[in-house]
């Protein structure tokens, strides 16, 4: 049996951050996600994606990260991997609004 693969799409510092995780489960911290058990492309390519070095670069050693769940774009359940990579977030993505310490 294969272990489930996710997709997960979020904001960080203005970017687009796609990654591929087995490991997808609400936080025990209210409006967080965790993700774990980050899977990267091998080197068994001769052409090197620098938007996927930078991401490997800046999860090493990461066994586990937690996201806002207002930072997520989309999650999907995949049955095959893809490259994970970081693009610009565009003009159709909007932050959602977050008025701290207001109460309504």
């Amino acid at each position: 049996m294969r272990s489930a693969l996710y997709r997960i799409q979020f904001m960080n510092n203005g970017k687009n951050y796609q990654l591929y995780v087995r490991e997808l489960v609400q936080s025990s911290l209210f409006g967080f996600i965790e993700i774990a058990d980050f899977v990267f492309d091998g080197h068994s390519t001769l052409l090197v994606d620098p938007s996927t070095e930078k991401l490997k670069t800046e999860f090493s050693g990461v066994n586990r990260s937690v996201i806002q769940l207002q930072a997520v774009i989309r999650i999907d359940s995949m049955t095959e991997k893809g490259a994970a990579r970081i693009s610009g977030l565009g003009d159709n993505v909007t932050a959602f609004p977050f008025l701290s310490g207001k109460k309504p």
